[in-house]
């Protein structure tokens, strides 16, 4: 746990978040504008299991993947996964930093906030294992298991509640260092006067 620590507390560099964060960003407006759109071309409107954050079951993925077709599913294999096979590292690395950044920037980094750097990781390795559900399905497609699709519906589900909670908490962390900022702004103003 403390090697941990020390990884992110040496990354904390506005210039190291700001990066990350931008990398991250650009990975995830490739997915949303053009791998996601050109598989579900081929979806006839349903959505890909990556974006179910609530799950889905056996008869949706077979369902999902015999309207995709092979040339869908192909496409899954070649285009969507391969590009969400980069994102997950970089989601959980940037947005571990960048909350850690503002804890620390809080005075909140040495508490028991510090387990909330650990939010993003955990989605970033649901998504790898639900990834690799996918890719699992889609090559032995008909022929994959229902215990491949449940394990692979526990890990998205896990996915999206850790991005969820981190989001929340994200939030709550810039609200907080909004006030601080405020209340700094506010003292030092009342201090000149």
């Amino acid at each position: 746990m403390k090697r941990i620590r020390r990884i992110i507390e040496t990354n904390l560099t506005g210039k190291k978040v700001l990066l990350l964060f931008i990398l991250t960003n650009i990975v995830y407006a490739v997915m949303l504008t053009v791998t996601i759109p050109k598989t579900m071309t081929f979806s006839n409107g349903l959505k890909l299991l990556d974006m179910m954050p609530l799950g889905y079951d056996f008869e949706y993925i077979n369902m999902l993947f015999e309207t995709l077709g092979e040339n869908g599913r192909q496409v899954y294999l070649t285009n969507q996964l391969p590009v969400d096979m980069i994102y997950p590292f970089f989601f959980g690395v940037s947005y571990c930093l960048l909350i850690g950044y503002f804890l620390n920037k809080l005075n909140k980094l040495n508490s028991v906030f510090f387990f909330l750097c650990f939010l993003p990781l955990i989605a970033g390795i649901a998504d790898y294992a639900e990834n690799y559900g996918i890719f699992t399905m889609l090559n032995n497609f008909p022929d994959f298991s229902p215990i491949t699709a449940k394990v692979t519906n526990v890990f998205s589900v896990v996915k999206s509640m850790s991005t969820t909670v981190f989001f929340v908490a994200l939030t709550l962390i810039l609200l907080m260092f909004g006030i601080k900022k405020i209340k700094e702004r506010t003292k030092t103003g009342a201090n000149t006067v």
